[in-house]
């Protein structure tokens, strides 16, 4: 194989097979991607305790890898001018005007100041719009509030239609002013509606004309169809027991921009080389050079890292760019500044690495926790030892 040494890829096969056979995952697929080679390793089964063999097309719940495909859509109409990055998004989400913003975050929901700008979407897309998941503290009213409502961080999507979740956030003080920090996740959902509404789409049509079909990514959706369900990997999360399903998403969720996606090992491997390419694939330009350049920058600033906590060391040697992180500088040997990616809730993962012209996917089922974590690391580091120049 050109770009990728055949006989060090069996360490990633056996770190895959030791894991299954320990019982901590019922399956994953990798793959590896570079130059003309493409390596796919499918360990274990569909399902714990069933025959059904892990495969190459097998579909997982992709989770928060919806993030960085739906900030594509989102470029795509900034490039059309039907949105602008600093323009107010309350043209499209009037429930966005006029906000308050929390005196403190650990304070009473009614202790509020008025919001200093409104918020923009570029805000939004690198989750600075002053809506997010608290990581640093529990108990707090804003956290009771946001899962009062159904609006709680988390890997399923709203089983809320776009208007009733709208409402739902518009009853909410921000937690930051607009731009101020970083807060993971909720913008996302902000920007499942106003995608739809500035383009007079449904999210899900959008993204199936716009990226899938040009991609040929043709099992990635909202849905899987009864004639794939087959295909589909199941999911888990570890309790005082073991490993026990997690169960499918909501069938009458809405379409997130935030998570919510079904796709395969080669779909998704499509979307990492267009974004690997800057924006083409195959002859055809989903989206501008300079335009992708901009969504892998690191748009968060030092003092915003930190103040705005999430993993024990992500912003060591991350940064944050338009839904997906930024890799800032070499701790590792598998840590190569300008990577770009980002993981799901339910174990897996994407990078691209312009500098080594390297594509990586790991697609598993237990929900994110610090077996997930480990996998991760070892699966980047024995990806990269696999590098053959």
């Amino acid at each position: 194989m050109s770009g990728i040494c055949p006989n060090r890829l069996e360490r990633l096969a056996a770190l895959l097979r030791d894991h299954v056979e320990r019982g901590e995952i019922a399956g994953a697929v990798a793959l590896l991607a570079r130059q003309d080679a493409v390596y796919v390793c499918a360990e274990g089964s569909l399902a714990l305790g069933q025959s059904g063999k892990m495969e190459r097309d097998t579909i997982f719940r992709i989770a928060s890898m919806t993030k960085p495909v739906a900030a594509v859509a989102a470029m795509m109409l900034v490039e059309e001018t039907k949105l602008r990055l600093d323009d107010p998004v309350e043209r499209f989400l009037p429930e966005l005007a006029n906000r308050r913003v929390l005196r403190r975050m650990d304070g009473p929901l009614d202790d509020t100041v008025p919001a200093n700008r409104p918020i923009t979407l570029r805000d939004i897309l690198t989750m600075r719009c002053g809506l997010g998941m608290v990581s640093t503290q529990s108990g707090l009213p804003i956290q009771k509030a946001f899962a009062e409502l159904g609006v709680s961080a988390g890997p399923n999507p709203s089983p809320f239609s776009p208007d009733e979740m709208m409402r739902r956030y518009a009853t909410l003080p921000l937690i930051h002013q607009p731009g101020e920090r970083w807060l993971y996740h909720n913008g996302f959902d902000l920007l499942s509606v106003l995608i739809a509404r500035a383009c007079r789409m449904k999210l899900e049509d959008f993204l199936s004309e716009r990226i899938f079909e040009p991609l040929g990514m043709w099992d990635t959706a909202y849905r899987v169809p009864d004639a794939k369900r087959s295909r589909l990997a199941s999911c888990y999360v570890q309790d005082k027991d073991g490993l026990v399903p997690f169960g499918d998403a909501d069938a009458d969720s809405f379409a997130s921009a935030a998570t919510g996606l079904y796709s395969t090992a080669d779909d998704y491997l499509a979307f990492g080389q267009m974004m690997l390419n800057f924006g083409l694939y195959g002859g055809a330009r989903l989206l501008a050079r300079p335009t992708v350049e901009l969504m892998v920058m690191d748009h968060i600033t030092e003092a915003q890292k930190a103040a705005s906590q999430f993993f024990p060391g992500f912003w060591d040697n991350c940064g944050y760019g338009f839904g997906l992180s930024v890799t800032t500088q070499r701790t590792t040997t598998a840590s190569v500044p300008g990577t770009f990616g980002w993981d799901g809730g339910f174990g897996t993962a994407w990078r691209s690495d312009p500098q080594e012209g390297f594509v990586t996917i790991l697609l598993l089922q237990r929900l994110f926790d610090e077996t997930v974590i480990k996998l991760h690391g070892d699966f980047i580091t024995l990806a990269y030892q696999a590098l053959n120049d």
